[in-house]
């Protein structure tokens, strides 16, 4: 996947809550921080997202976006 965001954190998913439309995904990066992106339901089926897999908190400007390879 290539972005133009330069801004790219890898680490493991550690809690995906879905609320009735958003939900919230936590990614823990190196050093143990925590980045939780809220993102449509929707995205995080898509992207099959569930806790232990490995993806990446990618920052834009002030906006927390989660991709998965």
């Amino acid at each position: 996947m290539k972005l133009s965001a330069r801004n790219v954190l890898t680490g493991k998913v550690v809690a995906v809550t879905k609320g009735q439309t958003t939900a919230h995904v936590k990614i823990e990066v190196a050093g143990g921080a925590v980045i939780t992106a809220s993102v449509t339901n929707e995205a995080v089926d898509e992207l099959a997202l569930k806790v232990g897999d490995e993806a990446s908190a990618i920052v834009k400007s002030s906006d927390v976006i989660v991709g998965k390879a």
